[in-house]
């Protein structure tokens, strides 16, 4: 398959994000969790956030410091210790229907195809065999992977299998995709190759997508802002409004106005080492 670089994305699109109301509106959240003396440690917060519909934006910190906690918050699959989440104004308290989950790991069931695996969703929920597989095999062309409906994951590469994970969670039509380092697992080419196409999947589904990453330069080359946490209590370090044009390719890793985004970001983590 053909990488190409999403060169239809247009300025006055960026525009567009840049001004949209708040599509997630996050206000003094908290989570802590009791050690084994019964203590309170407080793992993330206080955070307060609006992310835009339809954004990208990048997740980047020192480990631990509890960005995959955030994910797991905005996706409603764990409790807040304090704050609110509001997703289209309705308050979060659970799972979302409305929300796609891609891990760092695929998590295909071996005994189901690639086709299969994207069915999934549609499967738990009972919904029309014929119209989820079709749905299905879009999706699968979507993300490159049309001819391989048939295959079994142990018969598809680590970036193949990410891609069908990516599917399934756009079975469901999720107006928001939240992704916990999904390409931390691959080696560097096939990570540079999943950049471009995640940033195409995105321009073409206008999905909204929070993605945590280790890398500075995936953040940068992925967001179109680049949220910034401290170490733990993981609180607002910065927010970064990243601006390299119409569209993104990987030659301009090694630009100038890449480097400063890279550099400014890195400067918050000099006392405490490189987080990448």
């Amino acid at each position: 398959m053909t990488i190409e670089a999403d060169d239809h994305i247009t300025t006055d699109h960026l525009s567009e994000l840049a001004s949209s109301r708040p599509f997630i509106k996050i206000d003094g959240l908290e989570k802590s969790y009791r050690s084994q003396d019964g203590a309170s440690i407080r793992a993330l917060g206080p955070i307060t956030l609006d992310i835009r519909e339809k954004e990208f934006l990048t997740i980047v910190g020192p480990s631990g410091c509890g960005k995959s906690t955030l994910l797991k918050l905005l996706a409603g699959l764990i409790p807040r210790s304090a704050g609110h989440i509001h997703m289209r104004g309705q308050a979060v308290f659970g799972p979302q229907q409305d929300i796609g989950v891609v891990f760092q790991s695929p998590v295909l069931l071996p005994w189901r195809t690639a086709v299969e695996n994207v069915m999934l969703p549609a499967a738990v929920n009972k919904l029309d065999t014929a119209r989820s597989k079709a749905r299905a095999l879009d999706l699968l062309s979507m993300v490159g992977l049309r001819d391989f409906h048939a295959k079994y994951p142990n018969e598809l590469s680590g970036g193949m299998q990410q891609r069908v994970a990516i599917a399934r969670a756009l079975m469901h039509e999720p107006s928001t995709l939240l992704m916990d380092e999904p390409f931390g697992a691959l080696d560097a080419m096939t990570r540079e190759n999943m950049n471009v196409e995640i940033r195409r999947l995105w321009a073409e589904s206008g999905k909204t997508v929070v993605f945590v990453t280790h890398s500075i330069p995936e953040a940068v080359f992925l967001g179109t802002r680049v949220l910034v946490l401290s170490n733990r209590p993981g609180q607002i370090a910065e927010v970064v409004d990243v601006d390299l044009g119409a569209g993104r390719t990987l030659d301009q890793v090694t630009s100038d106005a890449f480097g400063t985004y890279t550099r400014r970001i890195r400067r918050h983590f000099n006392s405490s080492g490189a987080i990448e």
